[in-house]
């Protein structure tokens, strides 16, 4: 047992100094702990010395075996140091020497060191640079576009470099400050752009007055060339001017009428030719504010916000150019640059219209110019109505048929301007009825009241084209010889003819049938028939100190006037080319009117003889209580019967158409005989059944008796 044991601590110190050989001098700290757990360490401690000898003198025999190598060794081995030190000296006066070498180098590679540095730094930079200057120079571009007031360029650079640039370098300080600056010039730009529209809208209102003025200009240049090719259609030549065709009108139509003078109103207002070339609206007018700020607005997302702006601000312009001065109806130049504006106005409202889209729209323009149109014809009708010169009413319808053209060719309704005008007709009638009134007037009162004399052909020609008279007779006479009518027949007859022109030229442009204008020239003409030369004539038949060879010469002229009534007719249907015998064309009253005038005459010749003859009477002086009557009739009776007697051989002396005027003077001169008698023979009964006559003698019976045998006589 006691073997046992020891063979088994024999084999375990066997393993530990086995381990302790094979075993990392770090790790043999358990293995030696095992040994001094045990019991056995001296033991071990034998086998460890006993193995150590072991190991000595392996060590031993392993030197002895290798010693005479060993020593060569050792030899060989202080050689090479002796040769070493020499390598050592050599290597280290090589390094010396390249030290000192190397100390330029050194700093050379230093400087290179440097400059690689900056110029990757220099790199870094204009990298860096390259990625700034756009931005700059956009924002220098911004700026510059800003200082010469191109707002909209200079907005779309602002996108620009807001949306592309600046992200790009938006991590430097600068770029900050120009995000923050965005707002504050997107700002000043609208206000600038605003300013401008504002600038704009004042200039348009200070000059729609010319820009009218232009757009009427182009109208009636349209008009004339419109007229020269409707009276000249296959004219190959050159072109008219607008007097030669003023000219070649006249022609057909010439007259010496009181309106001839002043007919033309705003048709002759310019005398430049119809190749000079009217500038337009367009022209004019510099619109690009407005497309600016339409644009600038549009692209800040404000384009309702300036389209309600600018209506409402043209709103209240139209307001005050439809507001009329109080004067306006003072001059044609009133009415003129009224029309201006509104033209200037909504030509401009117009190339707006059509040349953006949306800022204004059709519903738009159509309410305004319904408010233009109620304005504008209320304010004709009111300043119309103060005009008393049939002239300047004339120029102010040729001038309202020019402002409606012009709108017209820009597609404005102005249908109920043409009404209006049919409106200011009846004034001008009437004004014209006042100015025939005086017209009339001036040829009655300056007329002597005798035939016409004519000593040569010449005067007999010059009258019988004034007036359409024909007798045979009387151009069998020689000369000297007389008309039987006085001057105020051709007179009147061409003042008539006169103011059927008048009326004519109002009609003209209205776009009236030739029924209507027929119509419209008899009704004005019998205004002034029955009306103006009825009153008249009338007028001069009632004057205290009219005579009674007047009275006859009135009789007479009536009388060819009012068989001149035909021709006035044919006249007028000349000029209208509508037949008297078509449907509702009105008659002349010229018949009535003569008659009317000529009846007039011959009561008053009866009228002026009975008092011619109680004024003789006046002077009767019978004595009835005479005893013996006289030897001859009475002295107011021989008076009285030498005044008529001169009287009725004024109606046997008429000068004329024997056939016509004597029977005319004839029965005129019956009428007044039986009349004047009639009266006489009354008022001799009144004398002696007045009243005072309470008795008379035989004597005073025998006087009477005998005035009245000489009044049978």
């Amino acid at each position: 047992m006691a073997e046992l044991e020891s063979l088994e601590t024999a084999a375990e110190h066997e393993r530990i100094l086995r381990e302790i050989e094979s075993t990392d001098t770090a790790c043999i700290g358990p293995t030696l702990r095992s040994v001094y757990d045990g019991e056995e360490h001296g033991r071990f401690m034998e086998k460890l010395e006993a193995r150590i000898r072991n190991h000595d003198r392996e060590i031993e025999k392993m030197c002895n075996f290798h010693y005479q190598g060993f020593v060569d060794s050792i030899t060989e081995l202080l050689k090479v140091r002796g040769e070493a030190q020499k390598l050592k000296n050599q290597v280290t006066d090589t390094n010396r020497k390249l030290q000192n070498e190397g100390k330029e180098l050194i700093i050379a590679m230093e400087e290179l060191k440097q400059c690689r540095l900056q110029q990757r730094n220099i790199s870094a930079t204009v990298d860096k640079l390259m990625l700034c200057l756009p931005v700059l120079e956009m924002y220098s571009k911004l700026r510059e576009q800003m200082k010469s007031k191109r707002h909209y360029p200079a907005l779309k650079t602002l996108e620009h470099l807001e949306h592309t640039y600046l992200p790009q370098v938006s991590h430097y300080r600068f770029c900050k400050i120009m995000v923050d600056n965005i707002p504050k010039l997107r700002e000043e730009i609208k206000e600038v752009s605003m300013s401008d529209l504002k600038d704009f809208l004042e200039s348009i209102r200070k000059h729609s007055d010319k820009i009218g003025e232009t757009a009427m200009k182009q109208a009636q240049q349209q008009r004339n060339l419109d007229n020269i090719v409707s009276q000249h259609p296959r004219i190959s030549g050159g072109k008219k001017s607008k007097k030669e065709v003023c000219a070649s009108s006249d022609l057909e139509v010439k007259t010496t009428s009181p309106m001839s003078e002043q007919d033309s109103g705003i048709l002759d207002v310019e005398d430049e030719d119809e190749d000079e070339e009217v500038p337009g609206a367009q022209d004019l007018v510099d619109f690009s504010p407005v497309y600016r700020c339409l644009h600038i607005y549009s692209v800040l997302g404000a384009r309702e916000t300036f389209e309600n702006y600018y209506r409402k601000q043209r709103r209240k312009q139209a307001r005050l150019v439809l507001q009329p001065p109080s004067n306006m109806h003072e001059t044609l130049d009133g009415y003129r640059k009224y029309f201006n504006q509104i033209v200037g106005f909504f030509v401009v409202e117009d190339h707006i219209l059509h040349t953006t889209q949306g800022l204004v729209n059709r519903a738009y323009i159509d309410e305004l110019w319904e408010m233009a149109l109620s304005k504008t014809i209320a304010a004709l009708r009111t300043h119309s109505s103060y005009c008393s010169d049939p002239s300047l009413v004339l120029d102010l319808k040729n001038l309202i048929v020019l402002f409606a053209d012009t709108l017209q060719g820009y597609g404005f309704p102005v249908n109920q301007l043409f009404d209006m005008l049919l409106e200011i007709q009846d004034q001008y009638s009437e004004t014209l009825l006042k100015k025939w009134t005086g017209v009339f007037r001036n040829i009655l009162d300056s007329d002597n009241y005798s035939p016409i004399p004519v000593t040569n052909e010449e005067m007999y020609k010059k009258i019988v084209g004034q007036f359409p008279f024909q007798d045979a007779e009387l151009e069998k006479q020689p000369f000297p010889k007389k008309f039987p009518f006085s001057e105020f027949v051709p007179k009147v007859y061409n003042q008539i003819k006169e103011f059927i022109y008048a009326c004519l030229k109002f009609s003209e442009d209205l776009h009236l049938s030739s029924t209507e204008v027929d119509d419209m020239i008899r009704k004005s003409t019998n205004l002034l028939l029955t009306r103006t030369l009825s009153n008249c004539l009338q007028n001069v038949i009632k004057r205290k100190n009219v005579g009674l060879t007047e009275l006859v010469q009135i009789i007479i002229n009536t009388t060819h006037l009012e068989k001149s009534c035909k021709f006035l007719e044919e006249f007028i249907t000349n000029i209208t080319n509508v037949l008297p015998e078509t449907v509702h064309t009105t008659k002349l009253y010229g018949t009535t009117t003569f008659k009317d005038a000529r009846h007039a005459a011959e009561e008053e010749i009866y009228t002026n003889l009975n008092q011619k003859i109680d004024q003789f009477l006046q002077l009767a002086d019978y004595d009835w209580m005479a005893m013996e009557p006289g030897s001859k009739a009475s002295d107011y009776l021989v008076d009285l019967i030498g005044f008529l007697r001169s009287t009725f051989a004024v109606f046997t002396h008429l000068p004329g158409d024997v056939d016509v005027h004597s029977t005319m003077s004839g029965k005129v001169a019956q009428t007044a005989c039986m009349s004047a008698c009639k009266h006489l023979s009354t008022s001799l009964m009144q004398l002696l059944l007045e009243a005072e006559v309470r008795q008379l003698t035989l004597g005073a019976l025998q006087q009477f008796n005998l005035d009245v045998e000489e009044c049978e006589r």
